[in-house]
Formats: structure tokens, C-alpha cells, sequence
């Protein structure tokens, strides 16, 4: 399916998250820019930025962390061990899911380190996922007439309705079947 909304819209629409949020100047914000590293981000500035997201495009963004998902699918201590530390899965799983664009993801992490390595292309990815859940047809009319609103919102061009995507934890989750049935990992 055609993308609605480019990545580069939804890059900018992060920034600007981010810049609100953390009151920062725009051009200090750069894809590879580390949310907390590089931008001062504490870990309650997400819920800002993933509510402004949401308000935005009219999503729902993950709660928990894919580390959270793992343990909840695969066992307590599937990705994290009883020193708070990354399990090898957790690392293969992190790698699949990010590519290989964080070396610094090693077995043996501590896990508080983790929320440091998300950056501003890794949210927009994320924001990408959700608005890639797209419906083929709105469940409102059942035509397939999608459109955006001021380039953030998708409506049905028929009957007006706003789409209705799959929240993040939800993909998360299917992420995380699909890859265990394709490499079984666990």
C-alpha cells in the first residue's frame, strides 16, 4: 500500500514532539540524535512526546518496551536476566528488530542503558509501524479511500471517518510471534 504520510512528515512531526517536550531547539534534533544521550530527555518526557505523537496522528503508541513484551511471551528472564543484565535472545531479538545500526547492543547490557540507545529515527520508525497498520478498507463505509488530513491525520475521502490502527504493544506482540515462528529463538 502506498504510504499516506511520508517518513519524512512523520520525522518532522517527531522533532517537533520532541522540541515541545523538552523545549529545545529544532535544529539541535537529528534522526541519530540518542532521545536522552543527546537531547536530555528523562524518562517521563516519553509520556509527553508519545501523547503529543498520538494526539497527532491519532495512534496509540507502545506502552511497554519490547523487552517487557519478551518476558511476557517467553518467560520471566527471557530477555532479562536476574542481574538486570540482556540476555544473548534479547540481543538477537533487539538486533532483528533495529538492525544492526547499535553495536553497543551487547549480551551482559544492563538493562537501564537500553532506553538511552532509542533515538529520534527509532521513534519515527516506530510511529511508521503503527501508521503502516493502515486497514486496506475504513470499517466505517468499507471503502478504500483513504487520505490524509493536513498531512498527519488519515480519513476515509467517503464517509469522513479517521482510520483505526493497531497500537504498538498490539505489533509488538505480532512482531514478536511472527519472528519466533519464523526463527524460533525460544
Amino acid at each position: 500500500m502506498q504510504k499516506i504520510i511520508s517518513e519524512a512528515t512523520v520525522l518532522e512531526e517527531v522533532k517537533k514532539a520532541i522540541t515541545e517536550t523538552l523545549t529545545i531547539d529544532k535544529e539541535s534534533v537529528k534522526p541519530e540524535s540518542s532521545i536522552i544521550k543527546d537531547l536530555g530527555a528523562e524518562s517521563l518526557d516519553f509520556l509527553d512526546i508519545n501523547y503529543r505523537l498520538e494526539q497527532t496522528f491519532g495512534i496509540k503508541m507502545a506502552r511497554h518496551f519490547i523487552l517487557e513484551h519478551i518476558e511476557e511471551m517467553f518467560g520471566e528472564g527471557s530477555a532479562i536476566d536476574e542481574n538486570s543484565q540482556l540476555t544473548d535472545k534479547a540481543i538477537t531479538l533487539l538486533k532483528i528488530r533495529m538492525g544492526d545500526s547499535l553495536p553497543e547492543l551487547r549480551p551482559g547490557m544492563d538493562m537501564d542503558e537500553v532506553p538511552t540507545l532509542i533515538t529520534v529515527q527509532s521513534l519515527t520508525s516506530g510511529v511508521m509501524d503503527i501508521l503502516d497498520s493502515l486497514p486496506e478498507k475504513c470499517s466505517a463505509c468499507g471503502n478504500s479511500a483513504w487520505k490524509s488530513d493536513a498531512n498527519v491525520r488519515i480519513k476515509c475521502g467517503s464517509c469522513g471517518e479517521y482510520a483505526t490502527f493497531a497500537n504498538g504493544d498490539d505489533l509488538i506482540k505480532a512482531w514478536l510471534t511472527k519472528i519466533q515462528n519464523e526463527k524460533k529463538i525460544f
